[in-house]
């Protein structure tokens, strides 16, 4: 049972990536979420965990590749496919990465740039390969100051540990 979500997960992303290039993509409803971007991350909470990542949609698909080096936990990849505007405009992203732990990811994202402009929240859960089956749950809330930059604070929840999390963001 523990190997059926990791197996669809890949079989959606193989599919979608390697779909008929022919054929033309079904147009999916802008979200004004920006994916190709580059983030550097401090850890609050009394430890001085620092990250940066690249995420980038690929060739304007949905298949969203990131890299990321944290110098606690240290190297990872990870690999997505994002679909967009699933319901009330939340998009969300199903994925595999590879690092010091394989897992599984979900990410849901929302603009709520109905209440505040350039307002975002985002809400993640990610479920590890490891013997305990380690999982964690990561909130942010988010601002676009303009086009390219945004600010995050968030939280990480690993099996009950707590940290929070202040993130820069550049758009491209």
């Amino acid at each position: 049972m523990k190997q059926i979500l990791p197996i669809l997960t890949l079989t959606t992303l193989t599919a979608a990536a390697f779909a008929d290039a022919g054929a033309a993509a079904p147009a999916a409803a802008a979200s004004g979420l920006s994916y190709n971007r580059v983030t550097v991350a401090q850890n609050t909470s009394g430890q001085t965990d620092r990250s940066i990542s690249v995420a980038n949609l690929i060739n304007g698909s949905n298949v969203l590749v990131t890299l990321g080096q944290d110098s606690g936990a240290g190297a990872e990849v990870s690999v997505g496919y994002v679909f967009k505007n699933v319901i009330s405009g939340i998009d969300a992203t199903v994925g595999l990465s590879s690092g010091t732990q394989d897992a599984v990811t979900v990410d849901l994202r929302r603009s709520l740039s109905e209440v505040v402009a350039g307002l975002e929240v985002a809400l993640g859960y990610s479920h590890a390969s490891t013997q305990d089956g380690g999982t964690s749950w990561n909130y942010e809330v988010s601002y676009n100051i303009n086009k390219q930059f945004s600010v995050g604070f968030g939280a990480i929840d690993v099996d009950g540990a707590n940290t929070k999390v202040v993130g820069l963001r550049y758009n491209y």
